[in-house]
This record gives C-alpha cells, structure tokens and sequence, in this order.
C-alpha cells in the first residue's frame, strides 16, 4: 500500500490558513518541519511557537488528484503559488513495529523495568535474589516519554528510589507534563495510592490514558487531566507527597507557583528536562519552597530533586 505526499514550504503567517485548508481536502495526517534552521530551544507555558519558515507535510490516499489538490488548496490560500508544492509517492511502513523493533525492556533502579507491550522481561530480570520486578508496559504512541531519554530515566530511577525506602507507598503523586503518562503509571504500579498527569497536549492525554488502561490502572487512580482541569481541582493546593514534572528548564521556572502549591508541607519534588548549564536557575527559583534539593547529571542533563 502507498500514500501521497505533500510538503509545502510555507510562511508562519499563512499557517493559520493552510491548516484549516488541509482539513477540509481530507488530509490524513500534518507534520511541520523548520525549513531555515530556525531553533525554537524552550516555549513558555502553553505556546505552541512556530518557525517564520515551514514545511508543511500532509499525507493524502494515494489515489488523489495531484492537481485537483494543489488547485483547491490555491483557492483556499491564495498565497501559494505552484513552486511552493512537492508531491512524492511513500511506501507503507508499519511505523509502530519499527520503533519496537528498536526498543528493548529496560531497568530503573532496583526493580522497575519499561517495557513494550506483549515483549517479555530478560530472564535474569527474576533472577533468585533479585528484588521482584515492577513492570510498566508502554507503547508511548505520539506522545514523549518512553524512558529512552536521560530525563525521563532519571525520573523513573528517582522513582523507585522512593519506592524502595516506602517513601513512595500511599502517596498521592502529581505528574506535571505528563506525556506518555510513564512516570505517572510508574509511580501507581510502584504503590502510589493514586496520580495525576497534567499536560496541554490533548494526544498526549490519550496517550497517557490509553497506556494506564493497559497497565490496568483506571481512572479512580489515574486522573488525566488539562492545566484548567487541574487548576480548578482542590487537590491542585497541596494535594501531593510526590511532585515529578519532567519539562524544560524554563517552564519549570515559570511553573514554580503552581507546582509549590501543589505540594504538601514536607512533600518531595523532581524537577527534569534541566540541561547542566540550566540548573541553577531552576535551583533558585525553587529553593525558597523546597529545602534539600540536589542535582543529578546524565550526559548533558540534569534532574533537580529532593533526596530519594
């Protein structure tokens, strides 16, 4: 099976235009690239930033008119002239298989393993001695986070940690930019009482819920929710023993109210998503709140956190 593909090079002011013209010509999916080298290192709180140049790519059934296409999508943005569109023919893949072909269970501290869906632990994972593993089944899907990144592993070994001190038992845990839901799922399977994953990326919502069903965890102790949703909850005014928000180091500066607030008196925080020469920054906006915080470095990152 093929598809049709289109990729316009387009200006940021025409986007706006451009998106609501490929719905309306039925197109199944939406990429935008930067087409200038253009960097775009940390968004504020809900930005969704955009480069001044873009490429645009939708993918049509490979059946579609080519300049039936390109004619419609002219009337619609009368900015886009002919050079502006390229149409290639793309072979199907069957993307999910190949990014697990590429992904292997993996360990976080003592005993919590990540791993996708239906793919066994290694056999030493229950060797005699060994701690009984934890597992987090996950197929990330189209949203960050599947422990493959030094900031989410950081997380999820600051985790078990807390886990393996009974730090971590009964706890109410807050999940701030959730994605995937991995920490958030980790923290419950780990004996979290309950946790809540907030983030502004509605994939990542689905995302994260449909990887808590499959780790058979419902909604009564997985709670996914916007940063409206979570705002108006009484449990957004120190409502946690464990705060875990694995972002960018701006953001986290900026969202130091919200997620101070969110922690109870002697609660625990981690702080990710920190590159090295970012980290005092963070740390000062977070030290009149939180006493005890200590950094961690991998590669180029570093995960600020209370002692686990």
């Amino acid at each position: 099976m093929s598809w049709l593909e289109l990729t316009i090079r387009a200006h940021r002011r025409e986007w706006r235009y451009l998106e609501g013209a490929l719905a309306q010509v039925g197109s199944l999916s939406v990429t935008l690239q930067d087409a200038a080298d253009e960097p775009i290192l940390e968004p504020g709180p809900g930005e969704m930033p955009l480069w001044k140049e873009l490429l645009v790519t939708a993918l049509f059934d490979a059946g579609t008119d080519r300049r039936g296409l390109r004619a419609v999508l002219q009337d619609l943005v009368y900015t886009l002239d002919d050079e502006r569109f390229a149409f290639r023919e793309v072979a199907d893949a069957d993307w999910t298989r190949a990014w697990m072909d590429q992904y292997r269970p993996m360990r976080f501290g003592d005993r919590l393993w990540v791993c996708p869906s239906g793919m066994d632990l290694p056999t030493d994972a229950r060797a005699p001695g060994a701690a009984e593993p934890v597992v987090v089944s996950l197929d990330p899907g189209l949203a960050f986070g599947s422990g493959t990144h030094p900031t989410t592993a950081l997380c999820l070994e600051w985790l078990d940690g807390l886990a393996t001190r009974g730090l971590l038992a009964g706890a109410p845990v807050l999940d701030y930019g959730c994605g995937s839901g991995i920490l958030a799922i980790a923290a419950v399977k780990l004996g979290a009482v309950r946790a809540v994953g907030v983030d502004s990326d509605p994939q990542a919502l689905l995302a994260a819920r449909d990887n808590a069903r499959r780790n058979g965890i419902d909604d009564a102790a997985f709670a996914v929710l916007d940063p409206a949703a979570f705002a108006a909850r009484p449990e957004a005014g120190e409502g946690f023993d464990v705060v875990v928000a694995n972002i960018l180091a701006g953001t986290l500066v900026a969202l130091e109210p919200v997620l101070a607030r969110a922690t109870r008196p002697g609660g625990r925080i981690a702080l990710s998503g920190v590159l090295a020469d970012q980290a005092s920054e963070v740390l000062v906006a977070y030290g009149a709140d939180f006493d005890g915080l200590q950094t961690t470095r991998r590669e180029d990152w570093v995960r600020i956190a209370s002692d686990a």
